[in-house]
């Protein structure tokens, strides 16, 4: 990526009202895990050097280590997670340390009680408070300032699995409301010149699930309802009587060698269902 790439990158971002900072200073990140359970030893040999943006450095030195195990939970570190820690500075209580004990590492929340006496308290109620004492040889060489967590994989089922659901849910009609149905029906009502092409509007009622399958006394209540006045209302025996061939299919399923009405009375009814569909949509 170009220089001018970049910017218009940030650019782009800080329109989106996001703050990118670019990372441009090195902070040394060492080779041991460092664990959030019980202390043990912790080499202070280099692995790599992770870059950081300058605006998130202070003063003080600042180095990162890898955490591993379940003390710390409650406090967000999990194993796996990098740790910033700002070296040389004083701890207060409640602030998350990397303390020496007789030579072996841990991280734990510092805090002095009301005799002053120094407590290393894990965020897991599985682990004990640390009491350090005069016998410790107990060494606090930073607080935490940062946890940088690794950024999580999607597995590739997990992955197949949102895309199936959200693909079924695009496909699965959403629920039409009864008032949204009698709008529909007041609107394609010119197009229906005889009582038997109201069918054009019952089937894809239907399959919107405004009404069930042969339900015809609730189909005509509901036109009747909709436009009392219409010249043509349907009756059962008038829907009944063209619910035969392809007709009895989906709309997009309506073939005229297999329909009970032909030439323009057949496109006349495809007209009808195909806008009572577009207005259900």
């Amino acid at each position: 990526m170009t220089k001018e790439e970049l910017k218009e990158l940030f650019q782009d971002l800080e329109r989106c009202g996001l703050q990118p900072l670019l990372c441009d200073t090195p902070v040394k990140l060492y080779e041991s895990h460092v664990p959030c359970g019980e202390p043990t030893s912790c080499s202070e040999d280099i692995v790599e050097t992770e870059w950081m943006p300058r605006e998130l450095l202070s003063m003080h030195p600042e180095y990162m280590v890898v955490a591993c195990g379940e003390s710390m939970v409650g406090a967000g570190i999990e194993s796996g997670d990098m740790v910033k820690i700002m070296g040389d500075t004083m701890a207060h209580d409640g602030d998350i340390v990397l303390v020496s004990i007789d030579g072996e590492y841990t991280l734990k929340t510092f805090c002095q009680d009301d005799e002053g006496r120094v407590w290393l308290i894990p965020q897991n109620d599985r682990y004990r408070p640390i009491l350090l004492t005069e016998l410790s040889n107990a060494r606090i060489y930073g607080r935490v300032k940062e946890i940088v967590k690794p950024a999580p994989r999607m597995k590739f089922s997990e992955c197949m699995k949102a895309i199936r659901k959200a693909q079924l849910q695009a496909e699965a009609p959403q629920r039409v409301t009864r008032e949204r149905a009698e709008e529909v029906i007041r609107e394609v009502a010119p197009m229906v010149l005889v009582g038997r092409q109201w069918y054009a509007v019952y089937r894809p009622m239907v399959q919107r699930g405004v009404i069930t399958e042969e339900d015809y006394d609730g189909f005509i209540s509901l036109v009747e309802e909709a436009v009392p006045e219409h010249k043509s209302l349907p009756t059962v025996r008038q829907l009944q009587r063209v619910a035969v061939g392809s007709f009895t299919k989906s709309v997009t399923m309506w073939r005229e060698d297999n329909a009970p009405v032909q030439g323009k009375r057949f496109k006349d009814y495809v007209s009808i269902a195909k806008m009572t569909l577009k207005l259900l949509a």
